[in-house]
């Protein structure tokens, strides 16, 4: 998150974005690292605190979160009370187990202390879970809101004829399915093209829809023939993946695809 470099009252913020991509892959491998960093995003502007009460409510906070991921996937909460509250929101991936969820969400209080400090504000996102807090009076973006997005470097040619066709079809199948999935999470494959969806645990089958079918649009017209992408809105994102020479390759390509990613360093900078 980039967050206002001016002068902003004391507890009302403008929902700015930077995310800074430190590295990423594709969602469908099975054995990636949970905790591989994604990307961080910080306030640029810190805690007001004499008396250390921020402080201590975002360690309060972060210990519930990480106390409750061993049970649920998804968990929002607050600490502190008026203008000095913090609240803050956990998800991990809707494939995984509560005790890899559990493993995910440890490791981010520490990197959102080392990589943002004591800022008003946080965005985490690791392979396997995110977690973000704000301050009281945080003005939130919208749920379609764009994020980031990652799109692969492998282009369709004459050899993968028809992939539009089936990336639109994969696209349609992960619309309907976070609407009728488990905790709008939806994973698939059509025609060796592999399609993962999820929105955030607080949004309704229809919204989730809306905001998967929004996400499928970007990831159009901004990763055109990419062969692989990945589109980040405020409340939901998707994951797609062609293997031109059918899905039984996910593993070895997807290993191919991380070793690239580890590789490269992108920034990207969302709107207004």
């Amino acid at each position: 998150m980039v967050f206002p470099t001016s002068n902003p009252s004391p507890f009302i913020f403008s929902a700015l974005f930077f995310f800074t991509l430190l590295a990423s892959f594709p969602f469908s491998t099975i054995s990636a690292d949970l905790t591989n960093l994604i990307y961080k995003g910080c306030a640029n502007q810190n805690f007001q605190d004499p008396n250390g009460t921020y402080k201590k409510n975002l360690k309060s906070l972060f210990d519930s979160l990480v106390s409750q991921s061993s049970q649920k996937t998804y968990f929002s909460s607050t600490f502190g009370d008026g203008q000095t509250a913090i609240v803050g929101t956990y998800q991990c991936r809707g494939d995984l187990s509560t005790s890899d969820c559990n493993l995910c969400v440890k490791n981010i209080p520490a990197l959102a202390n080392k990589l943002c400090g004591e800022v008003v504000a946080a965005r985490v996102q690791l392979g396997g879970c995110y977690l973000r807090y704000e301050v009281a009076g945080f003005q939130q973006v919208p749920g379609t809101q764009f994020l980031f997005k990652i799109c692969g470097k492998n282009q369709a040619s004459g050899v993968s004829a028809g992939f539009a066709d089936k990336r639109d079809k994969a696209f349609g199948m992960v619309e309907n399915g976070v609407k009728n999935g488990s905790a709008g999470f939806y994973t698939g494959t059509y025609q060796s093209v592999y399609i993962l969806g999820q929105c955030e645990g607080n949004l309704g089958s229809g919204d989730c829809g809306d905001c998967v079918k929004i996400a499928d649009q970007r990831a159009k017209s901004d990763c055109n023939g990419s062969f692989s992408g990945q589109i980040y809105l405020q409340k939901c994102y998707i994951s797609y993946n062609f293997y031109p020479n059918g899905v039984t390759s996910i593993a070895s390509s997807s290993a191919i695809e991380l070793n690239k990613l580890k590789r490269r360093k992108q920034t990207n900078k969302c709107w207004k």
